[in-house]
């Protein structure tokens, strides 16, 4: 879910095709680093696929093994495969959600059912009964919002709950326009993010999201027979018709709508908190956050975001790693989640919204803030994780056809349906 991030699969390990995902995933400015720690005792190494956090990862790993006298070293290096030819491989990976079913269908993850954390979330990955992931972090997406510029023309203090319907937050825009926001939202042209993101939202938020992606890929769904592809089009059809990009929608660049956005030029955008990267380049407002997608039904999937957790970890089970290091490697999850300073370098170092219930702290971003409320009273709707590889480039081609005029509705639910009656379903 992490906006822009390369999607890829791990492959059986032995497989050169890792080295080659690693690449792809590790495309966005990581390198290497270590904790630089010694210790007299047992060795435990980590791989992070967030290369955003690493340098948050490898200061914390440094204080970890000088307190718990463990010798904690982070990698985000494209050496997966070294390190598993050379006989040293990770004793900790974190990997997308459909990575961890594989590495655990094919014999490489650590059955960790017994541990006291699992109790505590509900995002843990468990597959045959089994729970083999442990979730890092949760991330969310929706309507994205600048408060303060809505209340600069309103007068009043932006509460979303008031406009979750579409027929309301189109009430919302016609006042924003009124008092002088000629256009008040903004609409990524990115494939993943309307093909892995928002058009994603059409499955998650069917009865049975499993089920409805087996119709679509038997060639029984009628989209334009379908509520909910019709609701979140209809929401669509608003954010662009009042997109202030809306004369060159595939021109625009994220860093300007972001800008916008940051700085109140435009009150919405569909995002996650993952923007909040981008968002904290600019002069933004404090007062900003994240509201379900506003559409008119009464289901009640217009009062959640749509999320989950984004990265998980898993210990290596081959014999190359001692029960030593399975050991210490277990003692370091449950320290994220039971130890104050972990849970502090979660929410406060790493700006990461908990999926576990106990860690009260709050994020240290508005965006996360805003997402930690909706995770804390259960108002999230589960992201689908077992999309086809390509299924955002080449449908998220489609939709940035019908963003910019190019292509009908019915087009593009066609085009949505021919996809997936050829998709390999993972």
């Amino acid at each position: 879910m992490n906006g822009g991030s390369a999607q890829w699969s791990w492959k059986r390990i032995g497989a050169t095709a890792i080295c080659g995902m690693l690449s792809v995933a590790m495309l966005a400015g990581c390198g290497s680093g270590s904790s630089g720690a010694s210790s007299n005792g047992v060795k435990i190494t980590i791989f992070n696929s967030k290369p955003e956090i690493q340098s948050q990862m490898v200061s914390m790993a440094k204080k970890y093994s000088q307190e718990k006298g463990v010798n904690v070293q982070v990698y985000s290096t494209v050496d997966f495969t070294t390190k598993y030819a050379s006989k040293d491989p990770y004793t900790i990976s974190m990997a997308d959600p459909k990575d961890i079913y594989q590495m655990a269908n094919d014999g490489h993850a650590t059955d960790l059912s017994d541990q006291s954390w699992v109790k505590d979330t509900t995002h843990a990955i468990s597959v045959n009964g089994k729970v083999y992931g442990f979730p890092v972090a949760v991330e969310a997406r929706g309507l994205i919002y600048n408060g303060a510029a809505i209340e600069k023309i309103t007068g009043k203090k932006f509460n979303p709950t008031k406009y979750e319907t579409l027929t309301s937050f189109k009430k919302l825009l016609a006042e924003l326009k009124k008092g002088g926001m000629a256009s008040p939202t903004g609409v990524l042209k990115e494939d993943w993010s309307l093909g892995a993101h928002y058009l994603a939202q059409v499955y998650e938020e069917q009865k049975d999201p499993g089920a409805f992606v087996k119709e679509l890929n038997a060639g029984k769904v009628n989209l334009m027979d379908n509520e909910k592809f019709n609701l979140l089009m209809n929401t669509f059809d608003v954010l662009k018709d009042n997109n202030y990009a809306a004369s060159s929608a595939i021109s625009a660049e994220r860093e300007v709508t972001e800008q916008n956005l940051a700085e109140g030029k435009i009150a919405f955008m569909f995002g996650g908190n993952w923007d909040w990267t981008v968002l904290n380049q600019y002069d933004y407002s404090n007062d900003m956050g994240i509201m379900p997608v506003p559409q008119n039904t009464s289901d009640g999937s217009n009062t959640k975001l749509v999320g989950g957790a984004s990265k998980y970890f898993f210990i290596d089970s081959s014999k190359y790693t001692s029960g030593a290091q399975r050991k210490a490697a277990k003692a370091f999850l449950t320290w994220l989640v039971f130890d104050k300073e972990g849970q502090t370098f979660i929410a406060k170092d790493c700006s990461l919204v908990s999926p576990f219930g106990n860690n009260r702290i709050a994020v240290a971003d508005p965006l996360g803030k805003s997402v930690k409320t909706y995770v804390d009273s259960g108002k999230l709707i589960a992201s689908y994780d077992h999309l086809p590889n390509d299924h955002y480039s080449v449908l998220g081609a489609d939709f940035q056809k019908y963003l910019a005029g190019q292509e009908s509705r019915s087009a593009l639910a066609t085009e949505i349906e021919t996809y997936w009656r050829t998709a390999k379903l993972s």
